[in-house]
Order: structure tokens, then C-alpha cells, then sequence
């Protein structure tokens, strides 16, 4: 697993992105045709996106798109990318790579894609290099490690979250404190407290700031701990 981001202008929709930017776009889902074609599905929402439809019309990276749901500021499409976004086209048909999820706004796109190996995401960072294309790999993790390669958790920070939020932890007003937790884990107040905030941090550190390259040697001593 790989997240990466790309400059928003060597991507789709870059004459889009570029035009508004209080729109935010996110793929839901991309469809690969075995001629090299691709036929994502994207949302965009925020104030503008009852302009969005002209600007589409006019991008050169859009062959054809077609809304199929409206929700007031949010709307979804279903697009025809042109053949030059021949990047994409290789993660998802040469390599066998999927995009797992996508997110984009006029000044970049991050996206979190599973290749089969190692090998082919370097074959696909080699091929960008080559065509000079500005794919600078955030993080990459072994989806072998589980749920602790994913977002930097153990398993036990990864269990009291889960617990804390079934419980009603972090509903207003809470439903549960952080005594009951405690309680019901069977481990005291300040060890509670400690792994939650580990857990936090890296939820954090690996969803929100991603790719944060000064933070890496205290993720590592954050996530050597037991808890």
C-alpha cells in the first residue's frame, strides 16, 4: 500500500482544479477498461459546484462526464478521462494496481493505491520519473503488517478506540468516561489515558498529516511501545 501525491496540474481535472478553489474532489471509485481507458466516479462538492459543469465541459483531460447524483453542494459524476492520463492508466491496468481512495483540490491530489508488490510500485515510479511527472511517494506499508502498517496503531491502541467509540466516549455529552473504560479494559486510568493519546497521535500523524517526513523517527519510537 502506497499513498502519493501529485501536482494538481499533472492530473485530471487540471483545468478544473485550477478554476475554482473552494471545490474539493474526491475519487469514489475508478473502473479500468482493458483498452486503456478509465471511467472514475468522482465527487465534488462546495459552494461553486453549480458552476462546475461548464468548466468540465471545457477540460481537456474530461472526454465526457454524466451527473448521477445531486445532493445540493455535493454532486457526483461519472467521467471518461482522456488517454493522455497515462499514468493512472498504467497503476491500474499494467501494474494491477487499485486506487483506493482519492482526494484533490486546485493545488494537489493524494491518492492511496494497493499494487501487488513492491516491484510494481517502483516499475510505476520509475515510469513517471521518466516523463519527468512529480509523483512523490509519501508512505508505503505492507498490508501484511494489518491494521498497525495501515495507520500507525497497535493492535491494542486499535481495540480501545474502537471500544471508546462503541462505548459512546466521544459522543456529546460522553456516554462512557474514561473511568468506565478503564474499568471495563481492566487496566488503570493513566495506562487508558497514555494509549489513547498514542492512538490519537498516529491516527492523526497518518490520516491527517500525511506525509509529515520530520515525524518519522517518533513514529517509530511511538510505535515500538506495547500499547
Amino acid at each position: 500500500m502506497v499513498e502519493v501525491g501529485l501536482p494538481a496540474e499533472e492530473f485530471a481535472l487540471s483545468e478544473t482544479t485550477a478554476r475554482f478553489d473552494d471545490l474539493e474532489y474526491e475519487i469514489e471509485r475508478v473502473v479500468a477498461h482493458g483498452d486503456g481507458r478509465v471511467l472514475p466516479y468522482v465527487w465534488i462538492d462546495g459552494p461553486s459546484v453549480g458552476d462546475v459543469e461548464a468548466a468540465l465541459a471545457e477540460d481537456d483531460t474530461v472526454e465526457d462526464f454524466e451527473r448521477i447524483a445531486d445532493l445540493e453542494e455535493e454532486r457526483l459524476y461519472r467521467m471518461d478521462w482522456v488517454a493522455r492520463i497515462d499514468t493512472l492508466v498504467r497503476i491500474l491496468v499494467e501494474e494491477e494496481g487499485a486506487i483506493l481512495s482519492a482526494q484533490g483540490n486546485g493545488d494537489d491530489w493524494t491518492l492511496r493505491i494497493l499494487f501487488p508488490s513492491r516491484e510494481a510500485l517502483s516499475r510505476t515510479h520509475d515510469y513517471c520519473e521518466e516523463r519527468g511527472l512529480a509523483m512523490e511517494i509519501h508512505t508505503i506499508y505492507d498490508v501484511n503488517d494489518g491494521r498497525q502498517g495501515r495507520f500507525g496503531l497497535t493492535d491494542s491502541q486499535q481495540d480501545t478506540l474502537l471500544s471508546a467509540f462503541e462505548k459512546g466516549y466521544y459522543e456529546i455529552p460522553r456516554e462512557a468516561s474514561m473511568d468506565d473504560l478503564a474499568e471495563e479494559m481492566g487496566v488503570s486510568h493513566q495506562a487508558l489515558s497514555e494509549r489513547i493519546r498514542r492512538g490519537h497521535r498516529m491516527l492523526v500523524e497518518n490520516t491527517v498529516i500525511i506525509g509529515d517526513q520530520g515525524s518519522g523517527d517518533d513514529r517509530t519510537s511511538e510505535t515500538g511501545k506495547g500499547d
